[in-house]
């Protein structure tokens, strides 16, 4: 069972008739619906998912205590909780899960500043920057079965989407730092027999390569454990993933030092061939720094443009 359709299932079956019921007067001021973090929020939920942080349950948005009183929320709380316990085969749980509550009664200005820091969802150039991608998609993933004002609806429409001098100044910090960890630092440290310190620029190599792929899709990057899942599903570069697995994969030892190597300037070709595509490159060649630099031209705003090209990492 897929967590979201559960989650939605449950709504329409029992939240539904429970919000319309006994809180009509405030439904133009919430929102229902799935967010936040969890698997079955981004649909990759399975039944491994099952044994922790998995029941039937929504998320209930409510607005400032100046709409809706704390009296109002308790109210509400205690019916939200007074809800079937099992549904489909699947039992509430009883203890707060891992992380802290992901469902119930949550105030939205509080779930937005916990994932962004801000009640509005408007960041500033900095915040761009420097936020996660994880929570930026934690905050416009999942879907909204009911909301009454659109507010949060307008939020995750306004968040959707990076704006592009920001994409741009992520991606050229992206690249650089793939330049310096797979096309230059791996073959230092494999001359040396280091194979720790290769494990290390094979590591970082695939995760900055990882960033700069949800980048050029213009997509939001998951938490770490589902960033190869996601990779998968996405419309350009998702053919990268056998070779991203196998430089995570094979052993860091000399026999393995040409295919790793090999790996590394194909996932490097075809991210160079994609920059091209998408007409943010001049340069032409195969070093990614000086596609980095590149990239980095493109950045219209001249104050972010000129900031260190490590910005936005």
């Amino acid at each position: 069972m897929n967590g979201l359709k559960l989650s939605k299932d449950y709504y329409e079956a029992y939240g539904k008739e429970m919000l319309e019921g006994s809180f009509s007067d405030y439904l133009p001021f919430i929102s229902v619906g799935l967010a936040g973090s969890g698997s079955e929020v981004l649909g990759f939920d399975d039944e491994i998912s099952h044994d922790h942080d998995f029941e039937p349950g929504f998320c209930i948005f409510i607005p400032s205590e100046d709409v809706m009183d704390r009296k109002t929320v308790f109210a509400l709380e205690r019916a939200y909780a007074k809800l079937p316990n099992e549904f489909m085969g699947f039992e509430r749980q009883k203890l707060s899960p891992v992380g802290g509550a992901r469902k119930g009664v949550i105030r939205l200005d509080e779930f937005l500043v916990s994932k962004l820091g801000n009640p509005e969802g408007k960041l500033s150039t900095y915040e761009w920057l420097k936020i996660p991608t994880q929570y930026l998609l934690e905050v416009t993933s999942g879907e909204l079965f009911f909301d009454g004002d659109k507010r949060f609806t307008k939020i995750r429409e306004e968040l959707s989407v990076m704006p592009k001098d920001i994409k741009l100044k992520r991606l050229a910090g992206h690249l650089l730092l793939m330049s310096q960890a797979g096309q230059y630092n791996y073959a230092r440290t494999a001359k040396r027999k280091d194979y720790a310190s290769t494990g290390v620029c094979v590591y970082e190599y695939v995760k900055n390569a990882i960033a700069a792929i949800y980048l050029l899709n213009n997509k939001y990057m998951p938490y770490y454990k589902w960033q190869l899942r996601g990779l998968k599903e996405l419309d350009v570069l998702s053919e990268l993933a056998l070779p991203i697995e196998f430089l995570l994969t094979a052993p860091n030892e000399e026999s393995y030092v040409n295919e790793k190597t090999d790996r590394i300037e194909l996932i490097a070709g075809r991210v160079i061939e994609e920059l091209i595509s998408q007409g943010i490159t001049k340069a032409i060649c195969g070093d990614l720094e000086k596609h980095a630099y590149s990239v980095n031209d493109y950045v219209n705003d001249g104050d972010l443009r000129n900031l260190n090209i490590l910005s936005g990492v």
